[in-house]
């Protein structure tokens, strides 16, 4: 019986091929979200309420079809937050610390709060088809929560960038990356009154945090994907 212990390894192994998987089809996801909306004139944060309802009038469907991508794309994210965990948790536990429930904390409460962004989308699309117009508290609300969750991508970035680099599981500069575009959507985030307001240049800052996520999402999967059975060495 004890020789057959060994053999768990590639059982772990296993795991984290399939959660890097997972964080390169998350990406995929949400950049495929994007394509298909955006080009067809979503409107930006902070954009009038006569812009939204005539998108919302004009592409519902094309909102249906990005929002059915969503559940997928959560399910992905929570299987990559899963698999950094287990990658990270014998090297944490040694050192005391808690850095990966950080991050895996964070991709769970965005899943949470971009639920509540594309409900709204949803709902918006289901009224004009009704051929009610554009709520303007229901849109100032969409915004709030669209920038707001910044905060919740900031804490992934920031859990799962210091876990790894502790962990010995990335490379510096994308431990450096991810703290950047942490630092990019907090501030985000933190400008929300701001953002939601007036559209403008402030947006860029979300924006460009979340260029950089996808980015280092990317690289994470392709980390965990290429990981060797052996548990990393903390640093």
């Amino acid at each position: 019986m004890l020789r057959n212990q060994p053999r768990a390894a590639p059982a772990a192994m296993d795991f984290a091929r399939i959660s890097g998987a997972a964080a390169l089809g998350f990406a995929l996801l949400i950049v495929a979200g994007n394509v298909i909306l955006v080009p067809a004139g979503l409107p930006r944060t902070g954009a009038g309420i006569g812009e939204v309802d005539g998108f919302f009038r004009a592409h519902g469907g094309l909102v249906g079809l990005g929002s059915a991508l969503t559940p997928a794309a959560w399910v992905l994210a929570t299987l990559f937050g899963a698999g950094a965990v287990r990658a990270l948790w014998r090297s944490e536990r040694n050192r005391g610390e808690a850095w990966a429930l950080l991050g895996f904390a964070g991709l769970v409460l965005q899943n949470a709060v971009f639920t509540g962004v594309v409900a709204i989308r949803l709902a918006l699309a289901s009224t004009a088809a009704d051929g009610i117009g554009a709520d303007t508290s229901l849109w100032a609300l969409h915004d709030a929560l669209f920038t707001l969750n910044g905060t919740f991508l900031a804490l992934a970035l920031l859990g799962l960038s210091v876990g790894g680099l502790r962990g010995g599981l990335i490379r510096p500069w994308h431990g450096r990356w991810g703290l950047v575009a942490a630092a990019l959507l907090f501030g985000s985030a933190v400008l929300a009154p701001l953002v939601v307001d007036h559209a403008g240049p402030l947006g860029l800052l979300g924006l460009a945090g979340w260029l950089m996520w996808v980015v280092w999402l990317v690289v994470y999967g392709v980390v965990l994907i290429r990981r060797a059975p052996q548990s990393p060495t903390g640093r």
